[in-house]
């Protein structure tokens, strides 16, 4: 039986970078957006403000663009201040390499199993979607999902248990599955 889980986004991860002003390293993001234009030009930044002293800082989203070559559908979301346009900024690489930051996704997501009915059956498959590109451990969402300890799920994976074409020891942000073997061939040699 095939079992879906949704590792989903709760909220804007918080960002990975240095406040000029305390010693803090996390800035979080409202979904705010600077916007200046300079005749014919336009300047963009995602506002960040310090976790610690709410000092208010930019990253960089255009820089000296012509307005003519600004999408409308950006500028309009820019103008209303888009959370989605925030979270699509903050999870695109290229964005994260510009700005020299990193996210920090702790306690920002949550993992959808479709309840809990799937502990008391037996689970054959499971597939794990990811909404946002958000990284997590297998082993992490596999104990939370089985309601397990990290150190069972990594008992179950030693002993062959639990497997996937993916390493499960590693981090992932992408769709992933995962098998019970042994559960498969008793169910095969009853069939």
């Amino acid at each position: 039986m095939l079992t879906h889980w949704v590792v989903m986004p709760t909220r804007l991860p918080l960002v990975v970078r240095r406040c000029h002003t305390c010693a803090s390293s996390r800035a979080r993001a409202d979904g705010k957006f600077r916007v200046n234009a300079h005749h014919k030009r336009i300047d963009a930044w995602l506002l960040v403000l310090c976790t610690l002293c709410g000092e208010t800082a930019g990253l960089t989203v255009l820089v000296r663009t012509p307005v003519r070559s600004v999408r409308p559908g950006l500028l309009n979301r820019l103008h209303a201040n888009d959370t989605a346009l925030a979270a699509e900024l903050l999870q695109d690489p290229a964005f994260g390499r510009r700005n020299h930051i990193a996210l920090d996704w702790e306690d920002a997501w949550c993992l959808d199993t479709n309840g809990s009915d799937h502990l008391d059956r037996e689970v054959i498959d499971v597939w794990v979607r990811f909404a946002a590109r958000i990284p997590v451990r297998p082993a992490r969402l596999i104990a939370r999902g089985c309601g397990l300890s990290r150190a069972e799920v990594g008992r179950l994976i030693t002993a062959g248990r639990l497997v996937s074409a993916v390493r499960l020891g590693g981090t992932l942000s992408g769709d992933f599955t995962f098998t019970r073997p042994d559960r498969l061939r008793h169910r095969r040699s009853v069939a």
